[in-house]
């Protein structure tokens, strides 16, 4: 499995290393909304967290699957905004402003990106704003997440200027209440890697340039494809007319193990790449346990389901829709998953929700989290 980047043709000025503030403090409120995936986070995790004033935590809970279980494409409007520079602005205000220019269908869209986990590559269909059945399979997925989900996908879908405003202010609060800080701490860092990633690619060429962002990425020997090696099929364009020839590699503190690649239609690829790779390092448990984890690993499918629920915790039937299997099915391999102490059920309502144990794999391996994750 693999997300694919066009970049035939491709003029290598186009390629461009930069970082994004607003794209960073998407992964700065998914490291304080999951824990579990950034375990050397956890001071800071643990004492932003402590730190937040609880109207502001409560705020964040509304909106949180904007980047808790995927990575909401509003955090790249650059990308996704015709006529502009195709580049993230220097500071957080200027990327909010790109953000404003963005059209409402794009937007909303793009915010409820988690409805669309099956069909990312056709843009999920009509707009909910406009098509009966699209909204009401986005209110559908919302319900499964909760209460405060469900209602802000529906205020989002009935009065969506208004929720833009909210969502710009919440943004700025946390610039305010935290990211600021954080901000003036990280970025130097990440300037320093896009200059020399630049340079690199300069003097020794794609091949070299992407070797250092990960090893997960490839290109071709004919120069025309990128690969980022990933647990998701896509493909994207990096001459897309619509949106003006370009490819951008963002580098993240925060965002370690997940590597990101943006290849909505209609917008231009981005890599978010994480800078440094830390172990994980722990102990397992006993051999029979272990040899029974990764046995229920072995089975490809449960490796598919594993890399939703990792992310966020699904009901039996979201899973079957995204991966187009049955719900018996999906059943029977969250059963294997659970015996082996895997994963956790709890209920939400009417709804089974389940979600990876994450200390629990971690145990296994480094390199399964950083695969699953990326």
């Amino acid at each position: 499995m693999s997300v694919t980047i066009d970049i035939a043709g491709l003029p290598a000025e186009r390629i461009c290393f930069t970082p994004s503030p607003l794209a960073e403090l998407c992964m700065a409120l998914h490291a304080l909304s999951q824990p579990g995936h950034h375990p050397r986070l956890a001071s800071w995790t643990a004492a932003t967290a402590a730190a937040l004033d609880p109207c502001l935590a409560d705020r964040l809970l509304e909106a949180d699957f904007l980047w808790r279980s995927s990575f909401a494409d509003i955090f790249m409007p650059f990308a996704g905004v015709p006529g502009g520079s195709g580049l993230p602005g220097a500071t957080l205000a200027e990327e909010l402003d790109v953000l404003d220019r963005m059209d409402d269908e794009r937007f909303v869209t793009a915010a409820l990106e988690h409805c669309w986990l099956g069909s990312y590559d056709d843009g999920g269909g009509p707009s909910p704003l406009t098509d009966p059945s699209s909204r009401a399979r986005a209110l559908e997925t919302a319900a499964a997440r909760g209460p405060r989900q469900l209602d802000f996908s529906t205020r989002l879908l009935d009065d969506t200027a208004a929720v833009r405003v909210w969502v710009r202010r919440l943004l700025e609060d946390c610039d305010e209440a935290f990211f600021a800080e954080t901000w003036k701490r990280v970025e130097p860092a990440q300037s320093a890697d896009a200059r020399h990633k630049t340079e690199l690619l300069r003097r020794k060429g794609l091949p070299a340039a992407l070797k250092e962002v990960s090893a997960a990425l490839a290109v071709d020997e004919g120069r025309t494809t990128i690969t980022a090696d990933k647990m998701v099929h896509g493909s994207t364009t990096a001459t897309d007319p619509r949106i003006g020839a370009g490819l951008v590699f963002i580098p993240t503190n925060f965002g370690w193990p997940h590597l990101l690649v943006l290849h909505a239609p209609g917008w231009r690829p981005v890599v978010h790449y994480p800078l440094g790779t830390p172990e994980l390092g722990s102990a397992p448990g006993s051999v029979e346990l272990l040899q029974r984890r990764m046995e229920a690993l072995a089975h490809p499918v449960r490796m598919m389901l594993c890399r939703s629920l990792a992310r966020a915790s699904y009901t039996t039937g979201e899973l079957a829709t995204v991966y187009g299997i049955t719900a018996p099915e999906v059943s029977r391999h969250l059963a294997v998953l659970k015996k082996a102490g895997l994963i956790h059920t709890q209920r939400q309502g009417r709804y089974a929700q389940h979600q990876l144990d994450l200390p629990a794999v971690a145990r296994i391996g480094s390199d399964f989290i950083e695969g699953i994750l990326r």
